[in-house]
């Protein structure tokens, strides 16, 4: 299967190419998010090396978000994620093939209800800097409302801008990632040397909404 975009994307289920959405912040995700985490760590706490994680948007107070839960899973070796897959394809998880995805960090899950994605879930190997990072970002705008806000206001105009494209979407957040992450001393992974948009500079910049 190739990927969005391709000339047999077509064929691709609607929920794999569906728009980007953002919306304010709802305070039921927290709950959603804990049923969706203990339902998991039922069914794969075989695999799992730790707790899973609520991270994303979706896990920080005030965060305007897509309305899809993120978690993360530590594990010791991805490649159980085709046992993995078997156990939790039941209930309506659906395995992206590594290929597609194209994150060797982490192997992807979606799970859909109604033809939506309601969750997602990212298995990742204990120790990875990935883990860290979505741990330290989601801390961090957790303890900074003005944060919250700058981040919440470029994510609706990404989304604007980028309603049809969900990859372009995700690149218009890694500079701001990049940004909070390096303030808190967390490497990245991501060029030093590139220069923050401008953009990005007069988000945080802007007062936290009253």
């Amino acid at each position: 299967m190739d990927r969005p975009g391709s000339e047999d994307s077509e064929s691709w289920p609607d929920w794999a190419t569906e728009p980007v959405v953002v919306v304010d912040h709802d305070p039921a995700w927290a709950g959603h998010g804990i049923l969706e985490r203990d339902l998991l760590q039922a069914l794969v706490q075989t695999w799992l090396t730790g707790d899973i994680e609520h991270v994303g948007s979706t896990a920080v107070p005030g965060l305007a978000a897509k309305p899809i839960i993120d978690l993360q899973a530590p594990v010791d070796d991805l490649g159980i994620a085709d046992a993995i897959a078997q156990v939790i394809a039941p209930h309506q998880w659906h395995y992206v093939p590594p290929e597609l995805d194209q994150r060797p960090y982490r192997r992807f899950f979606v799970k859909v209800l109604d033809d939506h994605r309601v969750a997602h879930l990212h298995l990742i190997t204990t120790g990875c800097s990935r883990w860290h990072q979505q741990l330290a970002f989601r801390d961090a705008l957790r303890a900074d409302t003005a944060l919250v806000y700058a981040y919440s206001q470029l994510k609706i105009r990404l989304a604007h801008d980028h309603y049809d494209d969900r990859e372009a979407y995700a690149a218009g957040k890694r500079q701001f990632v990049h940004d909070v992450l390096s303030r808190h001393k967390v490497d990245t992974g991501l060029r030093a040397d590139r220069p923050p948009p401008q953009a990005v500079h007069q988000l945080f910049a802007r007062p936290a909404r009253p």
